[in-house]
């Protein structure tokens, strides 16, 4: 059993002949989410991978097991939904509303890619762009706050959601702040016409 507790994000700047080299373990998303899972090596050696809570494995990431060899990650392909359309604005209209529901989405340069839902793609549809089931390797967006391998599930996106709090309350209190002199220098210049209007 090989035991993995490193992992070096890609680009890692390690060797590509030493990456050929190394056995491959091919996971869906959802299995390259865990911290802790079992798994059997593309060569048919078990590996039990110990990493960091949070971890997101992506495609090309490389795992270093206790012994000091390496292991390549590979995104398996599996049943999502990949959605296209004719103009931008549908589809950024489409990732704005997957958005809202905090689903994982993978956004290519003319594509978004989700894991298939029936009722998404029923909301995809009625909002007039393709939505199409394939099998395809599956790499959602990071965390938008968190940086480094985050997901929209729910731990993850509790820690994204008090960050996004903390950056809303910092700004929330500048403008504030800037409100208040704003209201003050206001009523001071309606004083002031008040007074021009009673020279007048």
């Amino acid at each position: 059993m090989l035991k993995i507790d490193k992992v070096l994000s890609a680009p890692h700047g390690i060797a590509a002949v030493l990456v050929r080299r190394a056995p491959k373990l091919v996971l869906p998303f959802g299995e390259r989410s865990k911290s802790r899972l079992r798994a059997v090596l593309d060569n048919g050696d078990e590996a039990a991978l110990f990493l960091p809570r949070g971890t997101v494995l992506r495609g090309g990431d490389l795992l270093v097991a206790e012994d000091g060899s390496f292991v390549e990650v590979q995104a398996a392909a599996e049943r999502v939904l990949e959605v296209r359309a004719t103009d931008a604005h549908a589809l950024m209209r489409a990732a704005y509303h997957l958005g809202n529901r905090h689903t994982p989405v993978e956004v290519g340069r003319d594509y978004l890619r989700l894991e298939f839902d029936p009722v998404l793609a029923d909301m995809l549809a009625r909002l007039g762009v393709q939505a199409v089931q394939i099998d395809a390797p599956f790499e959602p967006e990071a965390g938008a706050y968190g940086g480094g391998h985050k997901h929209g599930h729910d731990a993850t996106f509790a820690e994204d959601y008090a960050a996004a709090q903390a950056v809303f309350h910092e700004h929330h209190g500048h403008d504030h702040d800037h409100g208040h002199s704003h209201s003050h220098s206001h009523s001071h210049e309606h004083e002031h016409d008040e007074h021009c209007g009673h020279k007048h």
